[in-house]
């Protein structure tokens, strides 16, 4: 089965260069988004098996922003293929954990070799060792928000208070307030619970 490639670039020469260079290659491309709304569209309805994203969207999401929801809904290798090279937008890239990153103007070798290395490197990878944000919902009393999942991803890597105010951009107060919600939805009183319930077991 040809592998499922979702391009979000708001560039439309850009798009039609990369969607070219991938058919070519026998990657399959299953759309093609300009903006975010359109990508998070496509991402559902469309089931991609890898997804190519520009940093620079518009107003209501950046690429960024989407990573941050395939990791949580989704679960799939990305790679950021973006003009920015400045140390504000790798670290905030960094913090979704980006499969690859491909500054533009990009060469068509780079494109197929962080594609293929990925894909490899995945086929080698166990499933993830975190529970989603949909199966936390299942067994949460009431929905589990993007930004606590990812402060309970944070506690499972033993990050402290103070620790997650820095990460977060957050308040002591903040932190507490959203650490109060997430033991309340999932009826825990520990961080020691909170982790347990994080850490997929070995059946599933």
């Amino acid at each position: 089965m040809s592998i499922r490639i979702l391009i979000v670039e708001d560039e439309p020469i850009i798009a039609e260069d990369l969607a070219i260079i991938l058919k070519k290659e026998g990657y399959q491309i299953p759309g093609v988004a300009n903006d975010s709304s359109t990508a998070l569209d496509m991402l559902h309805t469309h089931s991609p098996d890898i997804a190519l994203l520009d940093i620079s969207l518009d107003s209501s999401g950046s690429g960024i922003d989407i990573a941050a929801i395939i990791n949580e809904k989704h679960q799939i290798p990305f790679i950021f293929i973006t003009s920015f090279s400045d140390r504000y937008t790798l670290d905030k890239a960094k913090d979704v954990y980006p499969h690859g990153y491909i500054v533009k103007p990009f060469k068509k070798k780079d494109i197929l070799v962080n594609i293929e290395i990925d894909l490899h490197r995945n086929l080698q990878k166990p499933k993830s060792l975190y529970r989603t944000n949909e199966e936390l919902n299942s067994i949460a009393s009431h929905k589990i928000s993007s930004k606590e999942y990812e402060i309970l991803i944070d506690l499972t890597k033993g990050k402290s208070n103070q620790e997650l105010c820095d990460v977060r951009f957050i308040s002591m107060n903040t932190v507490k307030t959203h650490l109060k919600r997430i033991f309340t939805k999932l009826n825990i009183n520990t961080r020691v619970q909170g982790i347990a319930i994080m850490i997929r077991s070995e059946e599933k």
